[in-house]
């Protein structure tokens, strides 16, 4: 069974940075892309970053694109969500997701296992 964890997620600043980590553990974590996405309350849940298998490509919503970086370790069966630079609007429950494929994707159905989310609060 598939398991992904969450965990790096608080109150900030605006202007502050967090790193979110990922565990996961249930299948090999190397085949799969992965990805980051969020849900803000009211808002349908939105992508925010994804990368590769390898880690060679990496793909990024243009709201968070120069501000956020996506990276793996794939010796630790965990991707990483370096956020930097955080504004209110980025405040949401951020969640870990593994891709069925090895290609990063940002379609949400292509992701068939997530995580339970962990809540980013950024105030003003």
């Amino acid at each position: 069974q598939v398991q992904l964890v969450e965990s790096g997620g608080g109150l900030v600043q605006t202007g502050g940075s967090l790193r979110l980590s990922c565990a996961a553990s249930g299948r090999t974590f190397s085949n799969y892309a992965m990805g980051w996405f969020r849900q803000a309350p009211g808002k349908e849940r939105e992508f925010v970053a994804a990368i590769s298998w390898t880690g060679g490509t990496k793909y990024y919503a243009d709201s968070v694109k120069g501000r956020f970086t996506i990276s793996r370790d794939n010796a630790k069966n965990t991707v990483y969500l370096q956020m930097n630079r955080l504004k209110p609007e980025d405040t949401a429950v951020y969640y870990c997701a593994s891709a069925g494929q090895s290609l990063a994707t940002m379609i949400h159905s292509r992701y068939d296992y997530w995580g339970q989310g962990t809540q980013v609060t950024v105030s003003s």
